[in-house]
């Protein structure tokens, strides 16, 4: 395992202090969902009636684009700025402030639990997958999107990490997160890419002269395999959804 973080852990007071005055500062409500995760939710099939908890939900721009489709959306995540951005855009929504280790659901209410880019910034990230299982329902999915110690601009030494670093992320490789998520008895039943870099907004990131580099890099993450991916989502099943099919690994 790669932890950034190193030596003693942080709280979560610590945690939350960083995403309320840091990485939330400036929470609002954003624009529609990118095309790239709105072609994720397309893949999870119709949401029309389904029950939908989106851990770490920040300011709600995924939960927004699934109850757009019809779910029944709820949220949490530690910072109450992102919460009160979350609320906003999702009134009618159950948005709380929570630790993913402890999430304030009743056991079996969600026919899909998702966690996006979060998993790897938890300070107990089995008891967080533990509390996934426990609040979904018998047939549930979950979504989960990780990093991937593996990504080949990584392994060149040339990217280090997301600003979250600062504060707390784990990047693990593939096996590891699929043995991760095994042991808390999830059943991986597909992984996807994850195409973000596809974006005008992440390719134009930084000074004008690394955009040709980082649209080389972006046209490039849509063909490597995905051992090599950036970011990789995992479709898991939770225990005793025997009724689906067996595993297929795409990439």
């Amino acid at each position: 395992m790669s932890d950034s973080q190193g030596g003693r852990q942080p709280e979560h007071a610590t945690i939350k202090q960083f995403y309320d005055e840091d990485y939330h500062r400036d929470a609002g409500v954003g624009a529609r969902l990118p095309w790239h995760q709105r072609q994720v939710a397309d893949r999870l099939g119709a949401m029309a009636g389904r029950s939908v908890l989106d851990i770490a939900c920040g300011t709600g721009e995924w939960l927004a684009e699934l109850q757009r489709r019809g779910a029944r959306v709820a949220g949490v995540d530690i910072s109450s700025r992102a919460v009160e951005a979350c609320r906003a855009r999702l009134p009618d929504a159950d948005i709380r402030e929570s630790v993913a280790e402890s999430l304030p659901f009743a056991d079996q209410s969600f026919d899909l639990v998702s966690c996006l880019g979060s998993l790897e910034h938890f300070l107990d990230q089995p008891g967080a997958l533990r509390e996934m299982v426990r609040v979904a329902r018998p047939g549930a999915s979950i979504l989960i999107l990780v990093p991937n110690a593996g990504f080949l601009t990584r392994r060149l030494g040339l990217y280090r990490g997301t600003g979250q670093a600062a504060v707390r992320e784990t990047v693990r490789p593939l096996t590891e997160w699929d043995a991760m998520l095994r042991a808390e008895g999830l059943r991986v039943v597909t992984r996807w890419r994850d195409l973000h870099t596809l974006t005008w907004k992440w390719i134009t990131l930084g000074p004008a002269w690394t955009w040709p580099m980082r649209c080389a890099q972006a046209l490039s993450l849509a063909i490597w395999p995905i051992s090599w991916q950036y970011q990789v989502y995992f479709r898991c099943a939770a225990p005793d959804h025997g009724e689906l099919a067996a595993p297929s690994l795409e990439s």
